[in-house]
């Protein structure tokens, strides 16, 4: 397994996956998903006598009279936001490095459906408590279902089960506990599979090639640092859930659907969601077939779902412009290449003008400044913000470009100045070695030929080159070496 930090990722997934399969089935026994309601009679005085769910209460009786419960609910939380965080995190890295392109595109795809499935997962959870906060989130749903034209009515009739909350809570519950975990785990193990079958992805450098990968054994040394992370990343989310409180529903109240929270924010995950809605346009609506088409609802689903298919597809539509079809075992620099890391910073920024937009509300009263004027600069960021990251993206990879030309050409400024006999004063560059040279070399053309994996005894077979240059033993093939 090659040592790289973008390699630490995949493991910070497995454990937040963990840490949150495990709190959710421990509080499967005592969490009540019923939306009939009572009048509140547990540990938490401010509420006695008030009207609220079954499921409320006994999220309450989770918080304040099971024992350990608030740190279950809690690290529930904290890894929940942890899971989607880690998988955009692998995206971004598979993404500037090229490791979306032939034969790991399907894995790119699963990457991006197990992202999805986690947001889906989350989403379906963030409502279950029954608070005023997840009450609030519910009526902006059911918002956006009722303003799909033609099946909006209907869908949202059979989300919620009748009129607004209607049976919102056992419909999702099943949705969270089962649908959606199942398919993340599914999408995680095909990517798993996929990732075992064609080996790891390197960087480029000295000894390392397609055929060969530098760095250390998978059993047991990558394995043992690899379980190392895990219990780091899993003591680290405990350590946050019992010292940081998330989701303090005894201070939100109970939902109620004839009031909202003021100031509610959606998990980070879904911010972006939110602020696609308050960035389109008052009156955006018209009349046609006889409907009224609200384009405040249309246009953000429209472009927040075409975002995601471009996403998904994105391997498909590179390898169908640049017309590279090649394997490719070494990752990218990604200043190798400018287009796609230009087209990377476009795509952060957009989203993140998107996310930014969710807390308009928050932005404008921390600084004190009008809401109308927030939102009309984060209207002119969506549209001018990928542009110019795009363009100063690009420009910044050619510079680092011709950086690495020059240093592969002159090596480094040492500071020196030397004094020719002739008079000239000139400065004296060091040489870069031979791995500094590997390290840096701009990958050939996408146009070059391409020599393909070895061969040995006419058997393709891939070499093993093990801490190459820290003195630890290494596997070489034996016997003549032949390209294909």
């Amino acid at each position: 397994m090659p040592r790289h930090w973008t390699n630490l990722f995949g493991v910070v997934t497995v454990a937040s996956f963990v840490v949150v399969m495990m709190t959710g089935i421990a509080l499967m026994f005592v969490y009540t998903p019923s939306s009939e309601t009572i009048s509140y009679t547990g540990a938490y005085a401010p509420l006695h006598g008030a009207a609220v769910s079954r499921a409320f209460a006994s999220t309450m009786h989770i918080t304040f009279e099971v024992p350990g419960g608030r740190l279950l609910r809690q690290a529930h939380h904290w890894s929940a936001l942890m899971l989607p965080a880690s998988i955009v995190v692998q995206l971004v890295v598979a993404f500037f490095t090229g490791g979306y392109r032939r034969p790991r595109r399907a894995m790119w795809v699963l990457l991006v459906l197990a992202f999805l499935a986690a947001v889906a997962s989350g989403w379906s959870g963030y409502a279950l408590p029954d608070d005023m906060l997840s009450g609030t989130g519910l009526r902006i749903v059911e918002g956006i279902v009722l303003g799909i034209p033609v099946v909006g009515t209907w869908l949202a009739s059979a989300l919620f089960g009748g009129a607004f909350p209607g049976r919102i809570i056992e419909n999702l519950y099943p949705l969270h506990i089962v649908v959606f975990p199942a398919a993340l785990v599914a999408f995680l193990t095909l990517r798993a599979v996929a990732a075992w079958r064609h080996g790891p992805l390197q960087f480029p450098g000295q000894g390392r090639a397609a055929d060969r990968v530098v760095g250390a054994l998978l059993v047991p040394t990558a394995a043992v640092r690899a379980g190392g992370l895990f219990a780091v990343v899993t003591g680290l989310l405990m350590l946050v859930s019992a010292t940081v409180t998330v989701s303090p529903i005894w201070l939100y109240g109970p939902s109620d659907p004839a009031n909202a929270g003021a100031g509610s924010q959606p998990d980070w995950y879904t911010g972006f969601l939110d602020g696609a809605l308050r960035l389109v346009p008052p009156g955006w609506e018209l009349q046609w077939l006889g409907r009224t088409w609200t384009l405040a609802v249309l246009a953000p689903l429209a472009v927040v779902g075409a975002f995601f298919a471009l996403l998904t597809l994105y391997p498909y539509i590179e390898e169908r412009l640049t017309g590279d079809r090649r394997d490719h075992d070494l990752l990218d620099r990604p200043r190798a290449a400018p287009g796609r890391t230009g087209v990377g910073v476009a795509g952060l920024l957009f989203v993140g003008v998107l996310w930014a937009a969710g807390g308009a509300d928050i932005l404008a009263t921390t600084f004190s400044v009008s809401i109308e004027h927030v939102i009309l600069t984060l209207q002119a960021a969506l549209v001018v913000g990928p542009v110019v990251g795009f363009s100063v993206a690009r420009r910044v990879a050619l510079g680092l470009q011709q950086k690495d030309r020059m240093l592969l050409e002159h090596g480094y400024e040492t500071g020196r100045i030397l004094r020719l006999p002739g008079g000239e004063y000139v400065e004296v560059h060091r040489p870069l070695d031979e791995p500094e040279r590997a390290r840096i070399a701009l990958p050939p053309a996408s146009g070059a030929r391409r020599i393909d994996a070895r061969t040995v005894d006419g058997r393709k077979r891939k070499d093993v080159l093990v801490g190459a240059g820290t003195g630890e033993r290494g596997s070489v093939p034996a016997g003549p070496v032949s390209p294909r």
